[in-house]
């Protein structure tokens, strides 16, 4: 036994040795990363000078690094407790309990919802990817302004709400060696939560508890204009800071143009005036370069540009550039969050009856998932130089980034063509045994009423055909996709169902959720996995009698069964195929096989 112990010891010790990092040199921890263009712009002027009362963590090491958790909590402690204009407060806990943090402003120094409606209301969350950590620094730093420099103004017409570290547990997986393509701070956190769940995935499906905290921000705080702050990978460009939303083809076409004709040019002229060199988010095709263009268009609505869409909320991405110093990116992140208040506090009515257009939108049709459209156009990119060089180490060619600025004329594929789309239906009716899916659209904020008694209702069903699951795991879930075909039935739903009326500002957004050709609904998600599994079997020595005799009886089944044998040649090899085809034509099957639970109805009862 003492053996066998020593044994069992010795494997432990080799399989912890193989489970260490492999020992790198100075030249692995040290990317070789493109030339960095010379930069001096204008917004260095919003940096305080050392020792002033009020810097920031950031500005106090030149941008070389990032407060910690702690730090930047104790220091809007502070700032917050000297500001009557401020408040800090808890959105919620993280996976590892650490307060989600807000911090309010309000020149009249309300503090509540419906109170701060009163003017229109910015909302900007950074680091929802921990190691894009631009937006925290440049928020402290505007927080300071607003309420002890120069820039008090910003609050006379509109409120703020920051979210500095939406990804907390990420935020302190910090590490100089976190993000290979991205240029500072030095001490980045960890892109997905302590769960390994990618925040800016999950809009949708809410499976982790920051994300949870936010839409009941979103809910409950209602704000007019939502930035998603971020640092993007990829190509090099001249570009330091860009920004996408959905297009007016979308579910908000009132909102999409107030950003086109509003925030867009508005930001790009600010951010110009202080030295940045503004563009559009650049989403490359091949993500090598630009020979096969960019796309833009429709996002998911994982994602937060998207699910703004589907929920009638200004939504931006601001997607600084990786390559660009961490002072540059930082500085030109304040110039954004500064000039949306300005433009919110000016535009807001007309930002606000944009809102209630698409909110009271009832499309008899609604787009489920979008695919390129036909139509191809160029567009000018600020671009840097590149050349393709045969690699020894990859075998193939490579890009080399030469630094020198070019202007490049890219093709733009739009993603605007509706590839799926469903019937509106009057409402959708939910059992209570799939409360897990009830509660999510419950915290969404999607109406519903619950059956107090059980009830018979005429709907759509729909039988989900030829189910295919993704092979890998990817946000915690192994999603599924299948055919629908459609079916009426007289379901009744017991005590406790809940009926979602699709007659509402997010009945666009629970057809997203419950419309199972939705690459985003809850069943491709894999939340009604269930009712793809067979609970029921037969025997061979039951079956085989009973489907003799069923032929015998009915010479249609027969003529049936013998085109079967004849056409499909895996049917015909497969003995217990071509007894579960005789099964499921008896009453002994099960009926609810799947059966997507979630029933539509439609028309008049």
């Amino acid at each position: 036994m003492r053996i066998v112990r020593m044994f069992l010891l010795c494997l432990v010790m080799v399989g912890s040795v193989l489970a260490q990092p492999t020992q790198v040199t100075r030249a692995g921890s040290e990317p070789v990363l493109p030339p960095i263009p010379a930069w001096a712009g204008a917004s260095s002027s919003l940096t305080v000078t050392k020792g002033h009362h009020w810097i920031t963590p950031a500005e106090g090491t030149d941008f070389r690094t990032t407060p910690s958790y702690d730090d930047t909590v104790t220091w809007l402690r502070r700032l917050t407790a000297a500001a009557p204009e401020l408040r800090l407060i808890s959105l919620g806990k993280s996976a590892e309990g650490r307060d989600l943090w807000m911090v309010i402003a309000s020149k009249e120094r309300i503090f509540t919802p419906q109170a701060l409606r009163r003017k229109p209301i910015l909302l900007a969350q950074a680091g929802i990817h921990a190691g894009e950590i631009d937006g925290k620094d440049a928020g402290m730093m505007l927080l300071r302004d607003m309420t002890f420099g120069k820039r008090r103004a910003l609050l006379d017409r509109a409120n703020f709400l920051f979210v500095p570290m939406f990804n907390p547990d990420g935020h302190e997986r910090a590490s100089p060696f976190n993000r290979i393509n991205q240029r500072g701070p030095e001490n980045m956190g960890w892109r997905t939560t302590s769960q390994n769940l990618n925040l800016n995935r999950d809009y949708m499906k809410l499976d982790a508890p920051e994300m949870r905290a936010m839409i009941r921000a979103l809910h409950e705080w209602q704000p007019d204009l939502y930035l998603d702050l971020h640092v993007t990978d990829g190509l090099d460009y001249q570009h330091d800071i860009t920004w996408g939303h959905d297009p007016e083809t979308g579910y908000s076409p009132a909102i999409a143009r107030w950003l086109t004709r509003r925030f867009t040019p508005s930001t790009t002229e600010a951010l110009r005036k202080m030295g940045h060199i503004p563009g559009p988010f650049i989403f490359p095709i091949n993500e090598i370069d630009y020979e096969d263009g960019i796309e833009q268009g429709h996002s998911k609505p994982r994602f937060s540009s998207g699910y703004g869409d589907a929920r009638h909320i200004a939504t931006v991405l601001v997607e600084n550039h990786s390559l660009k110093p961490y002072r540059q990116r930082v500085l030109g992140t304040y110039v954004v969050l500064a000039n949306a208040l300005t433009l919110v506090g000016s535009s807001g009515v007309e930002l606000r009856e944009a809102a209630k257009s698409d909110r009271a939108r009832r499309p008899d049709s609604v787009t489920l998932a979008w695919d390129y459209s036909d139509e191809i156009r160029t567009i000018p990119i600020a671009a840097i130089e590149s050349r393709k060089v045969l690699s020894p180490i990859t075998g193939s060619t490579v890009v080399r980034w030469t630094g020198k600025p070019v202007t490049t004329e890219v093709r733009v594929r739009q993603r605007n063509k509706p590839l799926f789309t469903a019937r509106r239906p009057r409402a959708y009716w939910i059992p209570p045994a799939w409360n897990d899916v009830i509660e999510r659209l419950s915290i969404h904020g999607i109406q519903m009423e619950r059956l107090p008694a059980p009830r018979t209702v005429s709907v759509e069903m729909y039988r989900l055909q030829d189910p295919k699951f993704e092979t890998d795991a990817f946000e915690g879930h192994v999603r599924v996709s299948a055919k629908p075909v459609s079916e009426r039935r007289n379901e009744l739903y017991p005590a406790g169902s809940v009926r979602i009326p699709t007659d509402q500002p997010l009945g666009d957004l629970a057809m997203l959720l419950l419309e199972p050709s939705s690459p985003d609904s809850f069943f491709e998600w894999g939340f009604f996995l269930q009712v793809l599994q067979r609970t029921e079997y037969v025997e061979r020595y039951i079956m085989e009698p009973t489907a003799a005799r069923m032929l015998e009886d009915d010479p249609q089944l027969a003529e049936e069964f013998q085109k079967k044998l004849a056409t499909d040649a895996a049917f015909r090899g497969d003995p217990d195929a071509r007894l579960q085809w005789f099964y499921d034509r008896t009453p002994f099957t099960d009926t609810r096989w799947r059966l997507y639970p979630v029933g539509r109805e439609v028309g008049t009862e």
